[in-house]
């Protein structure tokens, strides 16, 4: 348990799943989301990793880059999405894919966010904050 920041609530952390195949892409968000005590990060390397930690761990928010070993990061959200206790997670595409083509696909798929890479940290670190004070 984590003090809830400013409101002197304990709080449970904020279970995030990153699924990144690329490690040095992965190791980016770890350390940028590193100092966040109200985040519990986890990262899989593809979807049917994503899906096993999911089953058993239930985030309350997903990044998924949108290529990935296997299948893509549509295809894992949508697989994500039938489970229960993760079906109203958050999720945001990380993507060098950046277009606004891309965006919109990203959108209608029922993503909530587009990060795209090289990633803005401090986006990110505002979007898990609002994603956890939301929750």
């Amino acid at each position: 348990m984590n003090a809830a920041a400013g409101s002197g609530q304990t709080a449970s952390p904020l279970r995030l799943l990153y699924v990144e195949d690329n490690r040095v892409n992965a190791l980016l968000l770890v350390e940028a989301l590193h100092g966040l005590d109200q985040v519990d990060l986890r990262v899989a390397e593809d979807g049917d990793e994503a899906i096993d930690i999911a089953s058993q761990w239930h985030p309350d928010m997903l990044v998924l880059d949108a290529h990935l070993p296997g299948m893509s990061g549509y295809e894992v959200l949508q697989r994500l999405r039938a489970m229960p206790g993760v079906e109203r997670a958050p999720a945001f595409m990380c993507s060098a894919d950046a277009s606004e083509h891309d965006q919109a696909r990203a959108r209608a798929a029922g993503f909530a966010g587009y990060w795209a890479k090289p990633i803005d940290i401090d986006r990110v670190i505002a979007d898990v904050v609002d994603v956890a004070s939301r929750r």
